[in-house]
């Protein structure tokens, strides 16, 4: 391909052929990876019949990625998009916002107000309180209800441990810069540790500079905001074999810029701010002592999602202000089981309740008057989510399947001038099977078959305002989103390799999607409104291969692609991403570490009609590109000293679809002090 791929090879090759004659050892072999998300319980990836990625706090530790979704980026068939500095909204299986479900700690992300298309709402995630990601593809509504049709994305955030050595407190502090003022952060993390009590407590603050691109790109203005977060944890340990957690999250970023409003649509000033999240919630876990209450976890949860507007146009003395914040009540309850040899199961119930402000007023800098108007939602409008699952596994001799069904019910409600009052109670039943067949320890084949599905929400129902590029207009008896997906895969783990493959299609059906008012216009904006029009296909394969060379190296790769046809229009779907991937060469002993991360993606002109209207998207479609990324640690008694230079040619690209380009040559240097 261009430079970079001949510079990777070059660095690759002789390495590769070195390590390949060393003897085997224990060492070398690859580890066996736990998961959680797809089965709602620790099980080997190996033994999973369905492609699961994850990311570990070692690595997020080694690259210190800027934002939660940059964590993302490399991940076998993972795609981020970027509308803003400030967003980040990953593609699983050509699928991205409310048709992608993200948990933290087992609790919906996902609220009532999620758009289709890309979000920043995982961006309010501190990516320094993250112990782990996870992402399971194709799977999930079973698991865990609606929105999952693409998969699930599970954040999991940082664990404090009991300690049966007595008590004791550690910490660390952590700063970070990044060329041309790009980023300056600083973290904080406390711990203490006992036999029965374990409390983690970290604090964020960080400052992003305007985003430099490539070579003919430069400085990206407005784009940079400032950020700080908190989170807690608490954990005791109960005498009667159980444990009560309580965790507190919060993030706020101020005078984030929507950078290509600015650039393109002829406005002065467009930013979020503030764009905040705070989650707390209460967790008991029982260790049972029955085959029918192996373990029992319940908890109760509140979040606080808010996302101020800010806008002015050009030449304009008006300055428009929104805000809509949503109050989420949770509670849930999970229990497994063991029914008989070679059958488990997981069985619970999962109610949310979410109540939606909504504001939007006009100020005139002028003369300082104040005109009040229709918020983007009804507000006051509330939203039920109430379902009740049942997930069984089973295993004999060299078989293992999955079967699950769950019935979800929600009750919605909103008031609306052009509406009226509208309650809708749709319903959903949706089952998954999957089978696996165990070759034997280290090879493994599967089949999975399952629908999913997404449920109307108030952003469907009640958006009033301007959306991207066109002026939506509230809807009503809109009906769920439908899908049935299909996989065959394969998963190996022997010696010194480890891999997956798949090819997957998945069938959509009652796709919710804007259609055009004919003739109508406000604002200059064309005027749209949502119904259930479309049908649809994706289908695609992924592919990784992992080799472990000795004891300190491991070269690792992966591509997918993506195929998506809307059978309505007769055209592709929008914003499926193009092909993509990733080498990774990377070194670690017990001092040093380092990495070379290639990173690529092929043109994408296969473009739907909005995504040929999208000013986001380049006329003709989004140019491939490559960017090579290095990456380098080092570890002197209690301090950590980490490094990245990243895009080392300097390319100017853009992920497809994202509203501003990717970062050009720079580089960030980090030091950890740990006691």
């Amino acid at each position: 391909m261009s430079r970079s791929f001949g510079v990777v090879i070059a660095m690759i090759a002789p390495l590769a052929t070195a390590f390949a004659q060393e003897k085997k050892d224990s060492a070398a072999q690859p580890l066996k990876e736990v998961v959680v998300t797809a089965h709602r319980k620790s099980v080997e990836n190996l033994s999973i019949p369905y492609m699961v990625e994850s990311i570990g706090a070692k690595t997020i530790a080694a690259h210190q990625p800027r934002t939660t979704p940059e964590a993302l980026q490399g991940l076998n068939g993972v795609f981020v998009q970027k509308t803003n500095h400030g967003g980040g909204s990953p593609f699983v299986r050509g699928l991205t916002g409310n048709q992608l479900l993200i948990l933290v700690d087992g609790i919906r992300l996902n609220n009532s107000t999620f758009r289709y298309g890309p979000n920043q709402y995982l961006n309010t995630i501190d990516a320094y309180s993250i112990q782990r990601i996870e992402v399971a593809k194709g799977t999930g509504s079973v698991q865990y209800g609606s929105d999952a049709i693409g998969g699930v994305v599970q954040v999991f955030s940082k664990e404090p441990e009991f300690s049966d050595k007595g008590s004791r407190w550690q910490g660390n502090l952590l700063g970070k810069y990044m060329s041309a003022g790009m980023e300056q952060t600083g973290r904080g993390e406390l711990s203490y540790s006992s036999e029965k009590l374990a409390v983690g407590i970290g604090l964020t603050y960080r400052h992003f500079g305007d985003l430099v691109g490539g070579d003919t790109t430069g400085k990206q203005s407005p784009s940079g905001y400032e950020e700080y977060a908190f989170d807690i944890k608490l954990k005791w340990a109960l005498p009667d074999r159980s444990t009560l957690t309580f965790a507190n999250q919060f993030l706020r970023q101020n005078h984030v810029p929507v950078y290509h409003k600015v650039q393109l649509e002829r406005f002065r000033n467009n930013e979020m701010d503030p764009q905040q999240r705070l989650l707390t919630y209460l967790r008991w876990d029982k260790k049972g002592e029955t085959k029918w209450m192996r373990q029992l976890s319940v908890t109760a949860s509140y979040q606080d999602s808010r996302e101020g507007r800010i806008s002015s146009k050009q030449g304009s003395t008006v300055v428009r202000k929104e805000q809509d914040a949503v109050s989420s009540f949770g509670l849930s309850a999970d229990l497994s089981s063991e029914i008989a040899r070679g059958w488990s199961a997981n069985s619970g119930i999962e109610l949310y309740h979410d109540i939606i402000g909504s504001e939007r007023y006009d100020r005139n800098e002028a003369d300082g008057t104040i005109r009040p108007l229709r918020a983007l939602y009804p507000d006051g409008s509330t939203y039920g989510n109430y379902s009740i699952y049942t997930l069984h596994h089973f295993a004999w001799k060299n078989f293992s399947a999955e079967l699950g069904l769950r019935y979800n019910a929600f009750n919605i409600r909103l008031e609306d001038s052009s509406l009226g009052q509208v309650r809708i109670q749709p319903s959903a039943l949706v089952a998954n099977a999957a089978l696996m067949y165990h070759v034997n320890d280290h090879h493994k084949l599967f089949a999975a078959l399952g629908n999913g599905y997404r449920a109307p929400n108030i952003d469907d129902m009640g958006s009033l305002g301007i959306v991207d590029f066109r002026y939506e207009v509230p809807a009503r008896d809109l009906r769920a989103e439908q899908s049935i997906n299909s996989e065959l895969g394969y998963k190996f783990l022997d010696g010194r390799f480890s891999g997956a493959a798949s090819v997957f299609h998945m069938d959509l059906r009652n796709l919710v999607t804007r259609v055009r008012v004919p003739g109508d216009s406000i604002s200059g904006y064309p005027v749209y409104r949502k119904e259930n029009v479309e049908e649809g296909y994706i289908w695609g394969w992924e592919a990784a291969l992992s080799y472990r060379a000795g004891a300190h190296w491991q070269f690792s790769g992966n591509m997918a692609w993506q195929y998506g046809q809307n059978e309505t229009r007769g055209e592709p779907m929008r914003r499926i991403p193009p092909v993509n991937g990733r080498l990774l060469a990377a070194y670690t002993d017990d001092r040093w570490s380092a990495t070379m991360e290639w990173l690529f993606a092929g043109k994408q002109d296969r473009l739907a009609k909005g995504d040929r209207e999208d000013n986001r998207i380049p006329q003709g479609g989004t140019p491939g590109w490559e960017v090579l990324n290095l990456y380098g640690g080092y570890r002197w008694r209690t301090i950590q000293m980490n490094a990245g230079l990243l895009n080392l040619f300097n390319i100017d690209y853009r992920t497809h679809g994202s509203g501003i380009n990717g970062v050009g040559r720079s580089y960030w240097i980090s030091v950890q002090w740990r006691w």
